[in-house]
């Protein structure tokens, strides 16, 4: 069974900033990460076929 491997966490306050705060299948949390960031990371993730995503 594949796992999902982040969850995305948008309250208010990330929508105000412009953020995301971000939870990864191996329980490791970032907060405050710019959209803009989270989508170019699995943007490249996802062109070098990268196993974690």
């Amino acid at each position: 069974l594949m796992q999902v491997p982040y969850q995305l966490v948008v309250g208010d306050r990330e929508v105000e900033n412009e953020t995301v705060a971000l939870r990864r299948r191996d329980n490791s949390r970032q907060n405050g990460l710019p959209v803009a960031q989270f989508i170019a990371d699995v943007q490249q993730k996802i062109a070098n076929r990268v196993s974690e995503l």
